[in-house]
């Protein structure tokens, strides 16, 4: 449902999970308090405290879709108004709020949903480089093998927020780290190739394989754009030769 007086979707609980599938990447506001929002809130979510609204509408880009919700469905209505008013484009909120969410049980679990690109709610996690999200999407039991219009899976984009702490916590988790893409890349040749030494190190802490190649026969010791990254990579492909 439109309102046309506000310019904002106002979603059901029933319909919101198809809506954030198709907005991937969302940003999620929780209008509720503190400890409401600590015993349960969408993944990703950032709690609206009441000071930190004008940071977000000043610092997020208006094309960025956004999504509110809070108790039942009230104050998030002002919210979405200001937000729609302040200019940008794709603004929800939720009817009934996160109780109706709640009313929906598991159906409304959005972690295997699949938004733009074939990126998954843990990939977008991921990507942001947002543990407690991949922690609370992990818990609700996202898939570990789902990989993007690219062949990326989530351990890609986690390489791309530069967080080893994040590689290391997929792959304990089970993400595939000598999966390889569309091209024949892996986690390991993209970080070689994008010149970031602590993931390099990481991934090859954690056991990735140095050895294997792309559809264009290149390794990601080939790759390599930073002496750094050379230097790991050449010790440890001789350490395994």
């Amino acid at each position: 449902m439109i309102d046309s007086a506000r310019r904002f979707h106002r979603v059901t609980a029933q319909d919101a999970p198809a809506w954030l599938a198709a907005h991937a990447d969302a940003l999620l506001l929780d209008a509720r308090d503190a400890r409401e929002h600590a015993l349960g809130h969408l993944p990703g979510s950032v709690r609206l405290d009441g000071r930190n609204h004008e940071a977000l509408l000043l610092g997020e880009p208006k094309a960025r879709p956004v999504f509110i919700y809070c108790y039942h469905g009230n104050a998030s209505r002002t919210y979405a108004q200001m937000f729609a008013d302040f200019g940008f484009h794709d603004v929800a909120d939720l009817i009934g709020g996160w109780e109706a969410w709640k009313q929906q049980g598991t159906a409304m679990t959005p972690a295997q949903a699949v938004g733009a690109h074939g990126n998954t709610p843990l990939m977008q996690a991921a990507w942001r480089g947002d543990m407690p999200a991949v922690e609370s999407l992990l818990a609700q039991g996202a898939s570990l093998n789902d990989t993007n219009g690219d062949g990326n899976n989530a351990l890609w984009l986690a390489c791309v927020s530069n967080n080893p702490e994040l590689v290391t916590r997929l792959v304990e988790a089970g993400v595939p780290i000598d999966h390889q893409n569309l091209t024949g890349a892996t986690c390991l040749m993209y970080a070689a190739s994008s010149g970031k030494p602590e993931i390099v190190r990481k991934l090859l802490q954690l056991g990735a394989n140095p050895h294997l190649l792309t559809q264009d026969d290149y390794s990601a010791l080939d790759m390599a754009a930073s002496i750094e990254c050379l230097q790991l990579l050449r010790a440890t492909t001789r350490a395994t030769a």
